[in-house]
Formats: C-alpha cells, sequence, structure tokens
C-alpha cells in the first residue's frame, strides 16, 4: 500500500544562509545606521534579536521572513515570542525553531485526518507521522488539506513516498 511520512524539519544550514542574507541587509539599511540591532542564532532550535527600539525588533523579523522566503524555508517553522526590554535600554524577541512534531499536533493532526473524507489511516511515529492508503490520490489530497488548514501551524513536508 501506498505511504508517505509527513515530517517538519527547518534546514538549519539554509536557515543560517538566511540569517546572513538578513544581517547584510540590516548593516545596510539607512534607519539602522548606528544601532546595535542584531539577529543571532543561540542554538539549532533559538533564535535572538535585539535592537535599540522594538520597531527595529519587528522590522529585523520582517528582513528575516523576507530572507528565509528567498530561500524557500517556510515561516511557519518559527514561533516568534513577544518583545521584552533587555534592561539595557535595548529590547529583545526570542524566536524558537520547530523541528519535528510534536505530540500534541500530532493529536490534531491525527484527528483532522480521521474527519476528512480521505480513506486514509495514520500513526505517530517519533516526531513524524506515517500516512498510508489504497490510492496515492488520496495521499496527496490529505497532504494538501493539511497544508492548507488553519489548525495546522507547523511547516509541513512529505517524505518517504512510496
Amino acid at each position: 500500500m501506498p505511504s508517505f511520512d509527513l515530517v517538519s524539519t527547518m534546514d538549519i544550514g539554509e536557515l543560517k544562509n538566511a540569517l546572513n542574507m538578513a544581517t547584510k541587509q540590516i548593516s545596510g539599511r539607512y534607519d539602522f545606521k548606528g544601532s546595535k540591532c542584531a539577529i543571532e542564532m543561540r542554538n539549532d532550535a533559538e533564535l535572538k534579536i535585539t535592537g535599540d527600539t522594538e520597531y527595529q525588533v519587528q522590522a529585523a523579523l520582517e528582513i528575516l521572513y523576507q530572507s528565509m522566503g528567498k530561500r524557500n524555508l517556510g515561516i511557519k517553522g518559527l514561533e516568534p515570542q513577544d518583545v521584552a526590554p533587555t534592561g539595557n535600554q535595548l529590547y529583545k524577541q526570542e524566536i524558537i525553531i520547530h523541528n519535528g512534531i510534536d505530540k500534541n499536533k500530532a493529536k490534531t493532526i491525527n484527528k483532522l485526518i480521521k474527519d476528512s473524507k480521505f480513506k486514509v489511516s495514520s500513526q505517530y511515529l517519533d516526531e513524524k507521522i506515517r500516512v498510508t492508503g489504497k490510492k496515492i490520490d488520496d495521499l496527496q489530497g490529505v497532504f494538501q488539506m493539511l497544508k492548507n488548514h488553519k489548525d495546522v501551524n507547523i511547516a509541513l513536508a512529505m517524505e518517504n513516498m512510496k
């Protein structure tokens, strides 16, 4: 029977390239001249944006999103937190990078698949979901439905289509 694995991954190498592009663009912008605005990657699971004002932090996030779009990275893989003052007359925003599908999202996705009109089955397997069906068209329909659904707010990709 045909099947595929539904995964949510962020290509860290491409994200670093997008981060470098955004940093270059920030350093060249007129409204950022002389400011302490920076985007840095703390580890493979977190980004940090710092700036002199809340506007600069929000603008830096938009520049990062544009750079990610040019690199074909989905912005659904990032979860920005609230902008907060750091105490040094700076503002910061932390951004969580999602890799894998957690159990709560998997429950939501499995429920959506079971409630859909497609004749497929799904099961959660260690940060991915295997979807199995008799027809490849049903599998592709499930993938498109999940990708465009409002309750699924993570970047999804198809892997191991058999």
